[in-house]
């Protein structure tokens, strides 16, 4: 599923490519996509305004629109789901979409995927000409309007130090949770997914299954730096699965940094992977017992 960086990449491109354009069509026929709003509902809502800025909170995103009152209009959610792509073509686009801007990295194939509109599931027309589209051939995306994202805790790109000891250390049951989890926990902080939070842990030398009270205080910091590292790594090179460690989560394979053994288990829920060898159960001053 997409995390921080491709959700961060797929904004990047709507605000770059998306703004100012006055919107005068609206393909909103995917009811399954657009849920809970049946078929003309965002048409209605959309038509005549303009997207005004491109926002992102994790890994939710949304569109500001104009408003004729002042005020602006409804936002719009985009959520890209597992296979979602978005596609903005710039004014008086023809049927060769070879020179759209492109949401997404992180499918292989994204030429073949937006050639002709296929999977077209949502769709905006520009007054200009161009527009932009949501393709996805599982149909796991999603289109709303004012989506909410009040559960969801401080985004985590840019988070600073201090801001992350304390979402991570916040909460009655904080010390018996494993500090991947809480990683994982959109309510503590929102963005961060399973690849994103092995790839920081592992830079960070931090067993996932740790429990956060026995970390220290240099320990966190150091996985708070070993995460916006992470973050700004992916953004930069096409997502999270361009990761360090990514490509070494698999039977056999040896930690690219030391050498150690490859191992995995169910940590929050999640399957994950650590080294042995410089991931250990117990903090590095403390003797490993058994």
């Amino acid at each position: 599923m997409p995390e921080l960086p491709e959700v961060e990449s797929a904004r990047r491109v709507l605000a770059d490519g998306a703004l100012h354009r006055r919107i005068v069509d609206v393909d909103d026929h995917d009811d399954y996509v657009s849920r809970p709003h049946a078929p003309g509902e965002l048409r209605s809502a959309l038509l005549g305004r303009c997207f005004t800025a491109a926002r992102r909170r994790g890994k939710s995103m949304w569109l500001t629109t104009s408003g004729s009152d002042g005020d602006g209009g409804p936002d719009l959610g985009v959520h890209l789901g597992m296979s979602g792509i978005v596609v903005v073509a710039p004014p008086d686009e023809t049927a060769d979409l070879a020179g759209d801007l492109v949401g997404g990295d992180y499918r292989p194939d994204r030429e073949r995927f937006v050639d002709h509109g296929a999977y077209q599931r949502f769709a905006v027309t520009f007054a200009d000409g161009g527009g932009v589209r949501l393709l996805d051939p599982r149909r796991l995306s999603r289109v709303r309007l004012d989506p909410d994202i009040e559960a969801l805790g401080p985004d985590t790109l840019g988070l600073s130090p201090a801001a992350f000891r304390a979402a991570l250390t916040r909460g009655r049951r904080v010390s018996t949770a494993p500090v991947k989890a809480r990683l994982l926990d959109q309510s503590v902080i929102a963005g961060v997914g399973n690849l994103l939070a092995d790839e920081a842990l592992w830079r960070a030398k931090i067993n996932p299954a740790r429990a956060v009270d026995s970390l220290r205080r240099a320990e966190i910091d150091r996985l708070g730096r070993s995460l916006q590292g992470a973050l700004t790594d992916a953004i930069d090179h096409g997502g999270v699965h361009t990761g360090t460690v990514i490509a070494f989560r698999r039977a056999g394979e040896r930690c690219p940094r030391c050498g150690g053994p490859m191992v995995s288990g169910t940590v929050g829920g999640r399957t994950t992977w650590w080294c042995a060898r410089e991931q250990r159960p117990v903090a590095p001053d403390q003797p490993a017992t058994g």
